[in-house]
């Protein structure tokens, strides 16, 4: 990966006056550039954010102390780059701290081209004519042509995102590695710290500045073999090869401005022994004559399937993540491109293999106590990394950063999808998008220019038979990002607005020079008529009020689009974009929208305009040239608080509920969270599959909340030890949790159990119902129940336990001294440990039922329980000759449980219920107990008709 901003390291220099003593680096903004600020290093596979006058600090020790003057300069120079580009990005934290380029490298398809397919017109609809090249390697860039010409200038160029960058950076690491022994010196040169430079400078004083340990060698440069200059990002200097413009140089040592080094370097003139390889996006060849270049190479990104799936087993293969599970995921991944051509399209550019790694190892690896790390922040970081300091022309006057370009119009393009609930566009809605606003040369040429380079990385065509004339966002999340940036950032405006601005900043304008020419005249003439054109100042002011209802309106639009009704009861989001990426098994979704594809739901897209307004968001967007001023951030705030507080007290569905904790969660505003937050009575999250992810972000909205929940329903969650650990915070402080039907074992038991140990652990009713606890759990629960004081009511109806664990409740009951209910049904529990809990339940203080139906039990056994008469014993249907008083709330059970139970053995205890209730009915004397009986009969039978049928 190549540092965006240099390909080399710079010297720490302490005295400004030396820069400046012979007028280089005279400019001081250039001099901020290269010294102090922070590089954003840019790779079309990782996130590279470092600091430029800190990266040789971070060096090994042994290579900051070595005494230049007794190495081998060249040696020195390798070691010197090989600790600048090995240097990793923070950002490769989330992927484990093995990572290198070395293990994660695949080398992306490059292509020969011409200077006839250069200059040929540019088709949108044609991205499979390089398959039609021939295909080279990085190690044949300079060998001799077919004719035997050497080869002595190599242009490497491709659309961004396609791998430019980190092949330059693998090539150098190899070179300093010992591993490229065709060159015996690379100098990196960046064309954009150059383009900053406004003296006149020697080859070899700019040589010796970047690389002090080479001023040994510059004196002979121009006889030293083997020398390659790389030349990176060509787009930044506007170049003029005409002789008549650009004086000839064949001299290192005599001073130019960096453009005439740069084009004589390539003209031959100046070391004509030296090779040049320059990168550079696509509008910027024809900078260059073609006679000046011996070989063109486009580098098309992984065009092949299995450089995909090379890629995705190398980057999932690394870090501390169970292999299993990561195999598991590259397998599916790799299914998932087989079957989904279109995902395979956007893969062929490595910056989206790396955006899909980042978003699996958010959704499958992230663990509680790490700094928090957003969806959001993911994909910015991600435009950050291709786009961050990149100018859409250089030669412009605007100099109009390529972000903001996207935003206005892609991003207005993403935005009318949305809106319209479309994902494929015509030409026709390119153009009516990408057109809006050209009104000059000028401003098409803008347009060619971004379509050349960066339309690719956005839009491709639909692989669909019959629909390669529309195109598709390469990502579909990326559409709903960028229509996020469209709204947060105000571009989307009425006609009406925008006109009103242009005239109140023109009205503004003159204004403060009228009124301090009247001001003038109204001392030699003092009428008070000149008072009226104070008038004028009031025009900005109103109109400033007057957009700021465009904050509300923003705000709006988000609540809106967060609580639409037709989304209420999809999958959430997280699972949305899993599926998006791994795929879904099972058939195809049906396709029902006017261009054949699947209605799409657009959740994410309120979801990103929160994430967007968080400061974090706000700080990488303003590196992209898309700045969010912090005034507007608090107005929208402070108006979406008003929507979303009207809509978030209704009761949500939980798939539902997921998303509005995750909208709050890419917030990162822990005062706005706060205030939302109380808001919401329960916590009903069933059959929500809970990740890590999902987890983190539960309790990272709700573990502050300071009042007491009602409810947390997380049955059926998937639920494992590591998700109980996480949501501790949050269980303890709600009154009900039910955590039935998540298979959880002993192991998760002793989670459970540090929470009800907790000293704050608020929760009176603990439902862990049809999981696997066995004794082993039961007995890390009782030593809980022995020292919690909050718990009134514990259900483990299906856990097991067997008389062991009956045996075990017995032996610490009695040292509980709160618990009021019990529910101990269908656990195999036999007469005799039955009986001796029961009777440790009789000594208890507070304990007055517990649940014993759907166990072992005789029909001795059945009468001895009822016939306690301190406790009430829930054993079956009936109580003597009568219909037992609880017969609803045992049937309730059963019918909430019966889908997880083995359906043969409850069919048998509901004919061993209905025989007894058929028996008591005979016995009845009084008819209207009879009648009641009867009625609970046609119950259990429709019960166990319905069970035997599969319907319950």
């Amino acid at each position: 990966m190549l540092c965006r901003c240099s390909l080399y390291p710079v010297r720490i220099l302490r005295k400004r006056k030396s820069l400046l003593s012979d007028g280089y680096y005279s400019d001081k903004k250039y001099m901020y550039h290269s010294l102090c600020r922070k590089a954003f290093c840019r790779s079309d596979h990782y996130v590279f954010l470092i600091s430029k006058s800190q990266s040789l600090l971070r060096c090994p020790p042994s290579i900051r102390r070595m005494s230049e003057a007794a190495k081998d300069p060249i040696q020195c120079h390798r070691q010197r780059l090989s600790a600048w580009f090995s240097c990793l990005p923070s950002e490769e934290r989330h992927f484990g701290p093995s990572f290198d380029l070395d293990s994660i490298h695949v080398d992306p398809v490059i292509r020969e081209s011409t200077v006839e397919e250069i200059l040929r017109p540019p088709s949108d609809h044609s991205f499979l004519s390089p398959l039609l090249r021939r295909s080279i390697s990085v190690s044949e860039l300079f060998h001799p042509d077919s004719s035997g010409k050497p080869i002595r200038n190599v242009v490497l160029y491709g659309t961004v995102g396609t791998g430019k960058s980190t092949l330059i950076r693998k090539l150098i690491l190899d070179w300093c590695n010992g591993r490229r022994d065709e060159f015996q010196l690379i100098i990196p040169l960046s064309c954009e710290d150059l383009s900053q430079v406004t003296a006149p400078v020697s080859l070899s004083r700019l040589i010796s500045r970047k690389y002090q340990h080479l001023r040994d060698l510059l004196p002979n440069l121009s006889n030293h073999p083997g020398v390659l200059f790389v030349l990176n990002n060509l787009e930044w200097m506007n170049l003029d090869f005409r002789m008549a413009n650009t004086e000839l140089c064949s001299d290192p040592n005599e001073p130019f401005p960096p453009s005439t080094i740069l084009v004589n370097l390539m003209r031959g003139y100046l070391l004509p022994e030296a090779c040049v390889l320059i990168t550079t996006r696509p509008s910027a060849l024809s900078r260059i004559p073609g006679k000046y270049v011996e070989r063109y190479a486009e580098i098309c990104g992984f065009s092949d399937m299995e450089l995909q799936k090379m890629y995705f087993h190398v980057r999932l293969g690394h870090g501390d993540a169970d292999p299993r599970e990561t195999e598991n995921l590259a397998e599916m991944l790799s299914r998932n491109l087989e079957h989904h051509s279109q995902l395979s399209a956007a893969c062929f550019l490595p910056s989206y293999c790396w955006l899909t790694c980042a978003t699996l190892h958010l959704l499958y690896y992230t663990k509680s106590g790490y700094p928090p790390t957003t969806l959001t922040s993911i994909y910015t970081s991600f435009l950050r990394l291709n786009f961050a300091g990149e100018i859409l022309d250089i030669t412009h006057p605007s100099k109009i950063s390529l972000m903001r370009y996207v935003a206005r119009t892609v991003g207005k393009l993403a935005y009318e999808g949305c809106r319209s609930r479309h994902t494929r566009f015509t030409e026709d809605d390119l153009n009516r998008c990408f057109q809006v606003e050209l009104k000059t040369e000028e401003e098409l040429n803008l347009l060619n220019i971004f379509r050349a380079d960066a339309l690719r990385f956005f839009l491709t065509p639909c692989v669909h038979p019959g629909q390669e004339n529309l195109f598709v966002f390469t990502i579909p999340a990326m559409q709903e990002y960028l229509a996020a940036l469209y709204v947060v950032l105000g571009e989307r405006k009425t006609t009406l607005q925008r006109l009103g601005k242009e005239v109140s900043e023109i009205i503004g304008k003159a204004g403060e020079d009228v009124i301090a020419v009247l001001n003038v005249l109204s001392k030699l003439l003092p009428l008070r008529v000149f008072a009226i054109f104070n008038l004028l100042r009031v025009v900005p002011r109103l109109f400033g009020k007057v957009s700021g209802q465009n904050r509300d309106i923003i705000a709006h639009t988000m609540t809106v689009e967060m609580f639409r009704e037709e989304d209420s009861y999809n999958d959430d989001v997280l699972d949305q974009i899993n599926s998006s990426i791994l795929g879904v098994e099972g058939p195809a979704p049906l396709l029902d929208d006017e261009y054949g594809g699947k209605q799409e739901a657009f959740e994410l897209f309120p979801i990103f305009m929160a994430g967007l307004l968080s400061r974090q968001n706000r700080a990488l967007l303003d590196q992209l040239g898309c700045s969010i001023m912090s005034m507007s951030a608090v107005e929208i705030t402070t108006a979406l608080k008003k929507h979303l507080l009207r809509s978030s007290l209704r009761r949500l569905p939980p798939s539902e509920l997921m998303d509005f904790l995750f909208f709050l969660y890419e917030f990162q505003n822990k005062g706005f969270t706060a205030g939302l937050v109380t808001s919401l009575q329960d916590l009903d999250l069933a059959n929500v599959r809970m990740t890590p992810l999902k987890c983190t972000v539960v309790t990272t909205v709700m573990g502050d909340i300071k009042k007491l929940l009602n409810e947390a329903n997380l049955s059926s969650c998937h639920l494992d030890p590591d998700a109980i650990h996480t949501l501790s915070p949050v269980l303890r402080k709600c009154q009900n949790v039910n955590l039935q039907m998540n298979s959880l074992g002993p192991d998760s038991c002793k989670e459970i159990k540090d929470v009800l140990l907790h000293p704050d652990c608020a929760i009176t009713n603990l439902k862990l119902c049809n999981n696997p606890l066995n004794a082993e759990g039961v007995r890390l629960l009782a030593e809980a129940l022995c020292e919690n004081q909050s718990l009134t009511h514990l259900s483990l109806l299906h856990t097991h336990l067997g008389d062991e664990g009956a045996e075990i409740l017995a032996s610490q009951l009695g040292r509980n001294k709160n618990l009021q209910e019990l529910n101990l049904a269908y656990n195999g529990i036999k007469d005799e440990a039955a009986m001796r809990l029961i009777e440790e339940a009789n000594r208890h203080p507070t304990l007055r039922r517990v649940h014993m139906y759907f166990n072992d039990l005789s029909d001795s056994g059945l009468r001895s329980l009822q016939s306690l008469a301190d406790v009430r014993v829930l054993v079956s249907l009936t109580e003597g000759q009568d219909a037992s008083s609880h017969w609803s709330l045992i049937l309730r059970e059963l019918r909430a449980n019966a889908g997880g139970w083995d359906h043969e053995k409850i069919s048998a205890h509901l004919a061993l219920l209905l025989r007894d209730l058929q028996s008591s009915r005979e016995l009845a004397g009084s008819l209207f107990r009879k009648v009641r009986i009867l009625r609970v009969e046609r119950k259990v039978k429709s019960m166990l008709s319905r069970i035997q049928q599969g319907k319950l």
